[in-house]
């Protein structure tokens, strides 16, 4: 397979041009053929165009690629070496959505042939490649797994807003049905990743590895958030907390924050599916979702006493939340704990604007219902940094003051600005 891929006599085809399927497509199409395929026909007709729908890159990143970008099924007939990347969600009750990633397994069935390969890029549970997916290209396609196709899995790895970890370098685990098939999927990506390529021994040794990836994080942040609680409850500062214990050699410096995004929430959810499906309640995964989950409350409850505090009525308050998006210096809203926050407080009947720099209005609005302001106005009675957006770190203390009213409140969720600056120009300020 590799060798008639490099030569260009058959080509790869990516499925899903998101956030992860295209710096992967445009990857591949400096060595390879590549046939980009997504199912939204306004996201290709951007990408023909030379435009990232996600934001991510730029438009030299488009320039002398061997790529064409389709939404047509019949497109794909051309293609032998299948690459899925799609979105892995969860539902309102965390429960894994597989929608996508059946679907587009529907759809490579319909034009699988013999000797194609079809790689998984998205999160799954340990085992869904294999249980769930294989059976629909065998039933569309009337092939047969080893005999007449090969199959693997390929865990992403991107960082949205990381500029410098680009998927290139960043090291990549390959896996594939059998030794010679793991082979071949090694040779096609290690003509594109530089950082190399791993081989997990199996399919599901690769799947778990992914999946725990996200979950350690969720979990190492989860006790930063708990430690924050705590000593907030005692009157000590977390940072400085964190920054005096971060002089041990093996201390690990994850830092609290809200835990939002399409990864370390959710990827959780999927370990925790498959535990229950073989009789297994989690017991410590699920306590670092809970926590996680909580923070959102805890912080506007936390906003809500401060201004009690300070003689403010929460009714009759204006606050306004800067940053919205999961991450910084990213343009995507999705699960981004920063709305649950502002619903928290929308519940206390406080005023809450909001302002993000990256977020487009429209899909704010679409998505969540909620109204996303072109720029801050003036008189607020506290702030709300939620995001550490390059913008947002060049602020200085009198710009924060001019937009607020007497006896303020700024709560620094990143813990990105210095205290003594805030304070001096008389504003309250707390961070996690």
């Amino acid at each position: 397979m590799y060798n008639e891929l490099i030569k260009k006599e058959k080509k790869i085809a990516v499925i899903g041009l998101g956030y992860v399927g295209l710096p992967l497509a445009l990857a591949f199409a400096k060595k390879f053929s590549v046939i980009g395929f997504d199912i939204n026909e306004a996201r290709v007709e951007m990408m023909r165009n030379g435009v990232d729908p996600s934001k991510e890159l730029e438009a030299d990143a488009f320039l002398d690629k061997d790529i064409v970008y389709t939404s047509n099924l019949d497109d794909l007939r051309a293609a032998h070496f299948f690459v899925v990347a799609v979105p892995t969600p969860v539902d309102s009750a965390n429960v894994p959505d597989l929608k996508p990633v059946i679907g587009a397994s529907k759809t490579v069935g319909k034009v699988l042939k013999k000797g194609d390969y079809v790689i998984y890029e998205s999160t799954v549970y340990p085992g869904c490649t294999e249980d769930d997916c294989v059976p629909i290209l065998e039933e569309l396609s009337g092939l047969k797994l080893e005999k007449d196709f090969q199959i693997g899995y390929s865990p992403e790895r991107i960082n949205p807003g990381d500029k410098e970890h680009t998927v290139e370098k960043i090291l990549k685990i390959v896996s594939g049905n059998n030794e010679k098939s793991c082979e071949e999927i090694a040779k096609v990506y290690g003509a594109v990743i530089q950082a190399g390529v791993f081989k997990a021994s199996t399919i599901k040794v690769a799947e778990a590895a992914k999946v725990i990836e996200n979950t350690q994080r969720d979990i190492n942040i989860s006790l930063m958030n708990e430690l924050s609680i705590i000593f907030d409850m005692m009157g000590i500062d977390t940072k400085a907390v964190l920054e005096a214990a971060g002089t041990k050699w093996n201390f690990l410096k994850f830092v609290p924050g809200l835990v939002g995004g399409h990864c370390i929430g959710v990827d959780p959810y999927y370990l925790v599916h498959k535990a229950r499906q073989i009789g297994y309640e989690p017991q410590v995964i699920l306590s670092g979702r809970r926590i996680n989950d909580g923070m959102p409350s805890f912080i506007a409850k936390r906003l809500v006493q401060k201004l009690i505090k300070r003689s403010k009525n929460p009714t009759e308050a204006k606050v306004l939340v800067m940053g919205i998006t999961f991450k910084e210096n990213v343009s995507d809203i999705r699960n981004s704990k920063v709305v649950d926050l502002v619903k928290e407080l929308m519940q206390y009947s406080v005023n809450v604007h909001i302002v993000d720099p990256y977020a487009s209005p429209n899909e704010f609005a679409h998505e969540y219902g909620l109204t996303l302001l072109d720029k801050p106005s003036s008189g607020y009675d506290a702030i709300i940094l939620a995001v550490n957006h390059d913008e947002y770190k060049q602020l200085k203390s009198e710009d924060f003051k001019e937009m607020m009213n007497d006896t303020p409140i700024l709560m620094d969720l990143k813990a990105i600005l210095e205290p003594q600056k805030i304070e001096a120009v008389g504003i309250n300020y707390w961070r996690l």
